[in-house]
């Protein structure tokens, strides 16, 4: 494994990680909206992770053929797919409101705000680790470059 295949590695974490904040972002804009374009609550999404093979097919022969029967693909990660939770939603008491029913129950969201606070550091702090891998990465790199000075 050359050090551009970690890089690749992070990369595709860090790709993955921030689109998982973006669905958790959008989780949290929509904590309170009783009403969305398709019906109903707004419903809580979450993101699927699936590892798979960096580089494109071309590289991945390449390395196959460099390195050997015996290789194996580098794996990083993917969001394979953004999924509903499907938990029923909050339900309150308030007549007032445009979108009570008829006995006045308004439906909220299936968000619970500080599930979703938890969620968002786990994935800054998986975002953080994998800039930390990329920088050390490139400090072996200098290191070897000035070995050969």
């Amino acid at each position: 494994m050359d050090m551009t295949d970690s890089i690749a590695v992070s990369v595709s974490a860090l790709d993955a990680q921030r689109r998982r904040l973006n669905v958790i972002a959008s989780n949290l804009a929509n904590a309170q909206s009783t009403k969305t374009a398709e019906g109903g609550p707004y419903r809580r999404r979450d993101v699927v992770f699936q590892s798979a093979p960096v580089g494109n097919h071309f590289h991945q022969v390449f390395r196959k053929v460099a390195s050997g029967p015996t290789a194996h693909a580098l794996d990083g990660v993917r969001v394979s797919k953004v999924i509903e939770d499907h938990k029923p939603g909050h339900q309150i008491y308030d007549p007032r409101h445009p979108d009570a029913d008829p006995k006045g129950f308004v439906r909220l969201p299936n968000i619970n705000v500080m599930e979703e606070m938890v969620n968002m550091i786990g994935a800054s702090r998986s975002y953080e680790a994998n800039v930390q891998a990329i920088s050390a990465t490139k400090a072996m790199w200098n290191r070897a470059l000035d070995i050969g000075r």
